[in-house]
Protein backbone atom coordinates (compact mmCIF):
# COMPACT_ATOMS: atom_id res chain seq x y z
CA UNK A 1 0.00 0.00 0.00
CA UNK A 2 1.16 3.50 -0.77
CA UNK A 3 1.86 5.69 2.25
CA UNK A 4 -0.14 8.79 3.06
CA UNK A 5 2.98 10.97 3.35
CA UNK A 6 6.39 10.98 1.68
CA UNK A 7 9.27 13.13 2.90
CA UNK A 8 11.99 13.71 0.27
CA UNK A 9 15.40 14.74 1.61
CA UNK A 10 18.32 15.43 -0.77
CA UNK A 11 21.68 14.69 0.86
CA UNK A 12 25.25 15.45 -0.10
CA UNK A 13 28.03 14.83 2.44
CA UNK A 14 25.71 15.10 5.45
CA UNK A 15 27.36 12.62 7.84
CA UNK A 16 27.65 15.23 10.61
CA UNK A 17 24.03 16.35 10.57
CA UNK A 18 22.38 13.03 9.69
CA UNK A 19 22.11 11.68 13.30
CA UNK A 20 20.54 14.95 14.42
CA UNK A 21 18.10 14.87 11.50
CA UNK A 22 16.95 11.34 12.28
CA UNK A 23 16.53 12.09 15.99
CA UNK A 24 14.24 15.04 15.21
CA UNK A 25 12.41 13.84 12.11
CA UNK A 26 11.39 10.35 13.17
CA UNK A 27 9.42 11.37 16.29
CA UNK A 28 7.64 14.06 14.28
CA UNK A 29 6.50 11.61 11.61
CA UNK A 30 5.50 8.91 14.07
CA UNK A 31 3.50 11.50 15.97
CA UNK A 32 1.35 12.13 12.89
CA UNK A 33 -0.23 8.66 13.32
CA UNK A 34 -0.35 8.10 9.56
CA UNK A 35 1.54 5.93 7.11
CA UNK A 36 4.67 7.54 5.76
CA UNK A 37 7.99 6.98 4.00
CA UNK A 38 11.21 8.98 4.08
CA UNK A 39 13.18 9.04 0.83
CA UNK A 40 16.80 10.01 1.44
CA UNK A 41 18.33 10.87 -1.94
CA UNK A 42 22.08 10.39 -1.66
CA UNK A 43 23.42 12.80 -4.26
CA UNK A 44 26.79 11.13 -4.77
CA UNK A 45 28.09 11.73 -1.25
CA UNK A 46 31.83 11.22 -0.69
CA UNK A 47 31.73 10.84 3.09
CA UNK A 48 30.02 8.29 5.35
CA UNK A 49 26.48 9.40 4.49
CA UNK A 50 25.64 6.19 2.51
CA UNK A 51 26.95 3.99 5.32
CA UNK A 52 24.95 5.84 7.97
CA UNK A 53 21.78 5.65 5.89
CA UNK A 54 22.07 1.87 5.61
CA UNK A 55 22.57 1.62 9.37
CA UNK A 56 19.46 3.63 10.10
CA UNK A 57 17.45 1.48 7.69
CA UNK A 58 18.02 -1.57 9.90
CA UNK A 59 15.57 -0.35 12.54
CA UNK A 60 13.58 2.22 10.56
CA UNK A 61 11.48 0.41 7.99
CA UNK A 62 9.99 3.64 6.65
CA UNK A 63 13.42 4.94 5.57
CA UNK A 64 14.06 4.44 1.86
CA UNK A 65 17.46 5.21 0.30
CA UNK A 66 17.80 6.31 -3.31
CA UNK A 67 21.42 6.67 -4.35
CA UNK A 68 22.46 8.60 -7.46
CA UNK A 69 25.49 7.44 -9.41
CA UNK A 70 27.09 10.89 -9.37
CA UNK A 71 26.48 14.28 -7.86
CA UNK A 72 23.67 15.82 -9.92
CA UNK A 73 22.90 18.90 -7.84
CA UNK A 74 20.31 19.89 -5.27
CA UNK A 75 17.37 20.46 -7.62
CA UNK A 76 18.06 17.26 -9.57
CA UNK A 77 18.21 15.27 -6.32
CA UNK A 78 14.84 16.66 -5.28
CA UNK A 79 13.45 15.74 -8.71
CA UNK A 80 14.75 12.19 -8.27
CA UNK A 81 12.96 12.00 -4.94
CA UNK A 82 9.72 13.29 -6.42
CA UNK A 83 9.88 10.65 -9.16
CA UNK A 84 10.29 7.94 -6.51
CA UNK A 85 7.69 9.31 -4.06
CA UNK A 86 4.52 7.25 -3.59
CA UNK A 87 2.68 9.29 -0.97
CA UNK A 88 -0.60 11.14 -1.35
CA UNK A 89 1.25 14.11 0.11
CA UNK A 90 4.92 14.88 -0.44
CA UNK A 91 7.19 17.14 1.61
CA UNK A 92 10.60 18.28 0.38
CA UNK A 93 13.02 19.04 3.20
CA UNK A 94 16.74 19.81 3.35
CA UNK A 95 18.93 17.77 5.68
CA UNK A 96 20.59 20.70 7.46
CA UNK A 97 17.66 21.28 9.88
CA UNK A 98 17.50 24.98 9.08
CA UNK A 99 13.91 24.23 8.10
CA UNK A 100 12.40 22.58 11.22
CA UNK A 101 10.67 19.23 10.51
CA UNK A 102 8.19 19.96 13.32
CA UNK A 103 6.35 22.25 10.87
CA UNK A 104 5.26 19.25 8.77
CA UNK A 105 2.28 18.55 11.02
CA UNK A 106 1.10 22.16 10.62
CA UNK A 107 1.53 21.92 6.85
CA UNK A 108 -0.70 18.86 6.74
CA UNK A 109 -3.37 20.64 8.79
CA UNK A 110 -3.27 23.75 6.60
CA UNK A 111 -3.55 21.66 3.43
CA UNK A 112 -6.53 19.68 4.65
CA UNK A 113 -8.41 22.53 6.27
CA UNK A 114 -7.81 24.92 3.38
CA UNK A 115 -8.29 22.27 0.66
CA UNK A 116 -5.10 23.39 -1.14
CA UNK A 117 -2.55 21.48 -3.19
CA UNK A 118 0.59 23.25 -2.02
CA UNK A 119 1.69 24.66 1.33
CA UNK A 120 4.84 26.77 1.13
CA UNK A 121 7.13 27.06 4.11
CA UNK A 122 7.91 30.78 4.36
CA UNK A 123 10.90 32.01 6.36
CA UNK A 124 9.49 34.81 8.49
CA UNK A 125 12.63 35.18 10.60
CA UNK A 126 16.03 34.85 8.87
CA UNK A 127 18.26 36.29 11.58
CA UNK A 128 20.24 33.03 11.61
CA UNK A 129 21.38 33.79 8.03
CA UNK A 130 24.28 36.10 7.30
CA UNK A 131 23.65 39.67 6.15
CA UNK A 132 25.01 38.76 2.71
CA UNK A 133 22.62 35.81 2.37
CA UNK A 134 19.62 37.85 3.47
CA UNK A 135 20.53 40.60 0.99
CA UNK A 136 21.05 38.23 -1.94
CA UNK A 137 17.80 36.40 -1.11
CA UNK A 138 15.91 39.69 -1.13
CA UNK A 139 17.45 40.60 -4.49
CA UNK A 140 16.63 37.15 -5.90
CA UNK A 141 12.94 37.21 -4.98
CA UNK A 142 12.39 40.81 -6.00
CA UNK A 143 14.26 40.25 -9.26
CA UNK A 144 12.30 37.14 -10.16
CA UNK A 145 8.98 38.84 -9.45
CA UNK A 146 10.07 41.75 -11.65
CA UNK A 147 10.91 39.21 -14.37
CA UNK A 148 7.38 37.81 -14.29
CA UNK A 149 7.18 35.34 -11.38
CA UNK A 150 4.22 37.11 -9.82
CA UNK A 151 3.07 34.06 -7.83
CA UNK A 152 6.47 33.42 -6.21
CA UNK A 153 6.01 33.51 -2.41
CA UNK A 154 8.52 35.75 -0.69
CA UNK A 155 11.23 33.87 1.27
CA UNK A 156 9.86 30.46 0.24
CA UNK A 157 12.64 27.99 -0.52
CA UNK A 158 12.36 24.24 -1.12
CA UNK A 159 10.49 23.43 2.09
CA UNK A 160 6.95 22.72 0.96
CA UNK A 161 4.08 20.23 1.07
CA UNK A 162 2.55 19.09 -2.23
CA UNK A 163 -0.45 16.99 -3.15
CA UNK A 164 -0.17 13.94 -5.38
CA UNK A 165 -1.64 15.93 -8.28
CA UNK A 166 1.06 18.58 -7.91
CA UNK A 167 3.87 16.02 -7.82
CA UNK A 168 2.52 14.25 -10.91
CA UNK A 169 2.35 17.58 -12.75
CA UNK A 170 5.95 18.41 -11.82
CA UNK A 171 7.18 14.96 -12.84
CA UNK A 172 5.58 15.37 -16.26
CA UNK A 173 7.43 18.60 -17.03
CA UNK A 174 10.00 18.24 -19.82
CA UNK A 175 12.50 20.96 -18.95
CA UNK A 176 16.14 20.57 -17.93
CA UNK A 177 17.73 22.45 -14.99
CA UNK A 178 14.35 23.33 -13.53
CA UNK A 179 14.21 25.37 -10.35
CA UNK A 180 11.31 23.99 -8.35
CA UNK A 181 10.72 27.07 -6.21
CA UNK A 182 9.70 28.82 -9.46
CA UNK A 183 8.15 25.92 -11.34
CA UNK A 184 5.65 24.89 -8.66
CA UNK A 185 4.08 28.37 -8.16
CA UNK A 186 3.80 28.72 -11.96
CA UNK A 187 1.47 25.70 -12.07
CA UNK A 188 -1.20 27.83 -10.44
CA UNK A 189 -2.54 25.11 -8.12
CA UNK A 190 -4.40 26.29 -4.99
CA UNK A 191 -1.82 27.08 -2.34
CA UNK A 192 -1.24 28.51 1.12
CA UNK A 193 1.77 29.69 3.09
CA UNK A 194 2.97 28.81 6.57
CA UNK A 195 5.55 30.94 8.35
CA UNK A 196 8.38 29.57 10.47
CA UNK A 197 11.69 30.68 11.97
CA UNK A 198 14.75 29.62 10.02
CA UNK A 199 17.29 27.99 12.29
CA UNK A 200 21.08 27.82 12.22
CA UNK A 201 22.51 24.86 10.33
CA UNK A 202 22.68 22.02 12.88
CA UNK A 203 26.05 20.62 11.73
CA UNK A 204 28.33 20.40 8.73
CA UNK A 205 28.83 23.11 6.16
CA UNK A 206 26.66 24.71 3.50
CA UNK A 207 26.63 23.05 0.07
CA UNK A 208 25.62 26.30 -1.64
CA UNK A 209 28.70 28.51 -2.17
CA UNK A 210 28.47 31.73 -4.16
CA UNK A 211 29.17 29.97 -7.47
CA UNK A 212 26.19 27.62 -7.02
CA UNK A 213 23.98 30.48 -5.89
CA UNK A 214 24.84 32.37 -9.08
CA UNK A 215 24.17 29.27 -11.18
CA UNK A 216 20.80 28.82 -9.48
CA UNK A 217 19.95 32.46 -10.18
CA UNK A 218 20.88 32.14 -13.87
CA UNK A 219 18.89 28.90 -14.22
CA UNK A 220 15.94 30.56 -12.48
CA UNK A 221 15.97 33.58 -14.76
CA UNK A 222 16.64 31.89 -18.10
CA UNK A 223 14.45 28.90 -17.31
CA UNK A 224 11.42 30.92 -16.32
CA UNK A 225 11.42 34.29 -18.06
CA UNK A 226 12.07 35.85 -21.46
CA UNK A 227 12.86 39.19 -19.83
CA UNK A 228 16.65 38.93 -20.43
CA UNK A 229 16.05 38.46 -24.15
CA UNK A 230 13.76 41.46 -24.20
CA UNK A 231 16.41 43.36 -22.26
CA UNK A 232 18.92 42.53 -24.97
CA UNK A 233 16.45 43.89 -27.53
CA UNK A 234 16.12 47.13 -25.59
CA UNK A 235 19.89 47.40 -25.31
CA UNK A 236 20.10 47.04 -29.09
CA UNK A 237 17.42 49.67 -29.63
CA UNK A 238 19.14 52.03 -27.21
CA UNK A 239 22.45 51.51 -28.98
CA UNK A 240 20.81 52.25 -32.33
CA UNK A 241 19.28 55.50 -31.03
CA UNK A 242 22.60 56.52 -29.52
CA UNK A 243 24.33 55.83 -32.83
CA UNK A 244 21.79 57.99 -34.68
CA UNK A 245 22.36 60.78 -32.18
CA UNK A 246 26.11 60.56 -32.61
CA UNK A 247 25.70 60.61 -36.40
CA UNK A 248 23.61 63.79 -36.24
CA UNK A 249 26.13 65.36 -33.88
CA UNK A 250 28.98 64.48 -36.22
CA UNK A 251 27.15 65.97 -39.22
CA UNK A 252 26.41 69.21 -37.36
CA UNK A 253 30.00 69.44 -36.15
CA UNK A 254 31.26 68.88 -39.69
CA UNK A 255 29.01 71.57 -41.15
CA UNK A 256 29.90 74.15 -38.49
CA UNK A 257 33.61 73.34 -38.66
CA UNK A 258 33.86 72.29 -35.00
CA UNK A 259 35.36 68.90 -35.61
CA UNK A 260 38.13 68.07 -33.15
CA UNK A 261 40.14 64.87 -33.00
CA UNK A 262 38.68 62.92 -30.08
CA UNK A 263 40.61 59.75 -29.45
CA UNK A 264 39.27 59.27 -25.90
CA UNK A 265 35.62 59.69 -26.83
CA UNK A 266 36.02 57.32 -29.77
CA UNK A 267 37.59 54.63 -27.61
CA UNK A 268 34.89 55.02 -24.93
CA UNK A 269 32.08 54.77 -27.49
CA UNK A 270 33.58 51.72 -29.21
CA UNK A 271 34.19 49.99 -25.85
CA UNK A 272 30.65 50.73 -24.66
CA UNK A 273 29.07 49.42 -27.84
CA UNK A 274 31.27 46.31 -27.71
CA UNK A 275 30.31 45.67 -24.08
CA UNK A 276 26.59 45.90 -24.87
CA UNK A 277 27.03 43.55 -27.83
CA UNK A 278 28.88 40.99 -25.71
CA UNK A 279 26.25 41.23 -22.99
CA UNK A 280 23.46 40.62 -25.49
CA UNK A 281 25.36 37.70 -27.03
CA UNK A 282 25.91 36.23 -23.57
CA UNK A 283 22.21 36.45 -22.74
CA UNK A 284 21.24 34.79 -26.01
CA UNK A 285 23.95 32.19 -25.46
CA UNK A 286 22.36 31.15 -22.17
CA UNK A 287 19.05 30.48 -23.91
CA UNK A 288 20.69 28.72 -26.85
CA UNK A 289 22.58 26.55 -24.36
CA UNK A 290 19.34 25.54 -22.65
CA UNK A 291 17.82 24.65 -26.01
CA UNK A 292 20.92 22.61 -26.86
CA UNK A 293 20.85 20.59 -23.63
CA UNK A 294 17.12 19.95 -24.05
CA UNK A 295 17.60 18.65 -27.58
CA UNK A 296 20.38 16.34 -26.38
CA UNK A 297 17.90 14.69 -23.99
CA UNK A 298 20.64 13.64 -21.61
CA UNK A 299 19.25 12.56 -18.23
CA UNK A 300 19.67 15.00 -15.37
CA UNK A 301 20.58 12.16 -12.99
CA UNK A 302 21.09 8.40 -12.87
CA UNK A 303 19.67 6.28 -10.06
CA UNK A 304 22.18 3.66 -9.00
CA UNK A 305 20.29 2.05 -6.11
CA UNK A 306 16.84 2.08 -4.56
CA UNK A 307 16.37 0.28 -1.26
CA UNK A 308 12.71 -0.32 -2.10
CA UNK A 309 13.80 -2.94 -4.63
CA UNK A 310 17.03 -3.81 -2.83
CA UNK A 311 19.06 -3.89 -6.05
CA UNK A 312 20.92 -1.66 -8.45
CA UNK A 313 18.67 0.27 -10.80
CA UNK A 314 20.83 1.30 -13.76
CA UNK A 315 17.86 1.84 -16.08
CA UNK A 316 16.27 4.58 -13.99
CA UNK A 317 17.31 8.05 -15.10
CA UNK A 318 16.21 11.62 -14.83
CA UNK A 319 14.61 11.69 -18.27
CA UNK A 320 11.13 12.96 -17.52
CA UNK A 321 8.00 11.57 -19.21
CA UNK A 322 7.16 14.85 -20.87
CA UNK A 323 10.48 14.89 -22.68
CA UNK A 324 10.09 11.57 -24.49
Amino acid sequence: MHPELTVVIPMYDEEQVLPLLVSRLRPVLEGLHTSYEVIAVDDGSRDQTPVLLQRYRRDWDELRVVRLRANAGHQAAISAGLMAARGSWVVTLDADLQDPPEVIAEMMSVAREGDVDVVYGVRTDRRSDSVFKRLTARLFYSGMRAAGAKDLPDNAGDYRLMSRATVDAVNALPEHHRVLRLVIPSLGFPSASLGYTREVRAAGRSKYPIAKMLRLSVDSLTGFSLTPLRLATWFGLGGFLAAVGLLLYALVAKITGLTVAGWTSTVVIVAAVGAVQLLCLGIMGEYVGRIYTTLQRRPTYYVAYDSLTGADAPSRTGTHPGRD
